[in-house]
């Protein structure tokens, strides 16, 4: 039985979003916990970082065009994913042309009804809104929002937080923002001080650890490595496994 399902989101760009999904899954999975992550971001980033190779992706899945075993892909030990590419632009309009938004706003939904055998199921959500981030939203009970320590990303956060009531006024569906996650915060900086203030000012203890600026973090999907591979010792690798704690906390 799956314990938890859980929403990277934020509409605003270059947040760390999956870095954050990747070393949180790595890092849970490195614990012992069987994770999936689910990619919904068309940029195809889960694939790429972790250098996983796939034949069937998100699209065929959403079309009927695979099964879901045959769409999963193990890219880690206790770490499986299933990818995402640009053909989930056409698997969009497909849905969009069911003329059922109901239908197609939990299809989803319908197709992940076999998973099993995963403590965590994560979703990398694109940072646009969209038909199939909505049936993201639809499917996990739990939304982690990451915030790049600048003015700019705290506005991505407002939509992230009005988009959050309005799901949760559908019928039958409740979940909860879990955490937010301030990264590339560098606490020499003024600005970057300030914005941590803010975000505890309105969030309160929902607010994490920040995740400090680190090149090693912007080096390891270059390589194909979580940050635990890639340098172990870094503050990256700190950061994301106090992350990683609070999560499990916080279940």
């Amino acid at each position: 039985m799956i314990k938890r399902t859980i929403g990277v989101l934020n509409y605003k760009g270059g947040t760390g979003k999956t870095t954050t999904v990747v070393n949180l899954a790595s890092g849970l999975a490195e614990r012992g916990e069987r994770v999936l992550c689910v990619d919904l971001d068309a940029q195809g980033g889960l694939a790429t970082y972790l250098d996983v190779h796939y034949t069937y992706s998100l699209s065929h899945l959403l079309l009927g065009q695979a099964e879901l075993a045959a769409c999963i892909v193990r890219a880690r030990d206790n770490l499986d994913i299933i990818a995402c590419d640009r053909t989930l632009f056409q698997a969009e309009g497909e849905l969009w042309r069911l003329g059922n938004t109901q239908q197609a706003r939990y299809t989803l939904t319908e197709r992940m009804r076999g998973v099993e055998g995963y403590d965590y199921v994560i979703f990398d959500f694109s940072p646009s809104i969209s038909l199939v981030s909505e049936n993201g939203l639809l499917y996990v009970k739990e939304i982690l929002v990451p915030v790049a320590t600048n003015y700019l990303a705290l506005v991505g956060t407002r939509q992230v937080i009005d988009t959050l009531k309005a799901i949760s006024q559908l019928p039958g569906h409740q979940f909860q923002l879990s955490l937010i996650i301030p990264t590339f915060f560098q606490g020499r900086l003024r600005k970057d001080r300030e914005v941590m203030r803010l975000l505890r000012q309105y969030f309160s203890d929902k607010v994490a650890h920040p995740i400090r600026s680190d090149v090693k973090l912007s080096e390891a999907p270059g390589h194909g490595m979580t940050i635990y591979e890639y340098a172990a010792n870094s503050n990256g690798a700190a950061d994301y496994r106090r992350l990683v704690e609070r999560v499990t906390k916080n279940g």
